[in-house]
């Protein structure tokens, strides 16, 4: 499995708070080692997400990313719960 990220899921990572950066990081450890890990919620979404999934990063940041078939992970949005899941 390779991880990638969109340039969007960088650019809206480096604007977070520093302790949201080393949250992402000690999450993204445990996806590796286990994406089932229930520390992360992995889930899948509905509605305009539908087709991708979210992981928690804390108990408002999340992290929404694409498996593709090749079995790679594409991380393509990071936010809060309220900027990710707005009308």
């Amino acid at each position: 499995m390779q991880i990638k990220f969109s340039k969007i899921f960088l650019k809206q990572l480096a604007k977070s708070p520093g302790f949201i950066k080393s949250a992402f990081e000690e999450k993204l450890r445990h996806f590796l080692f286990n994406k089932s890990d229930p520390i992360l919620n992995n889930h899948k979404l509905k509605g305009k997400y539908q087709g991708y999934r979210s992981i928690n990063i804390t108990g408002d940041w999340r992290a929404i990313f694409e498996e593709c078939p090749n079995g790679d992970v594409l991380f393509l949005l990071f936010g809060t719960h309220n900027q990710l899941y707005k009308k």
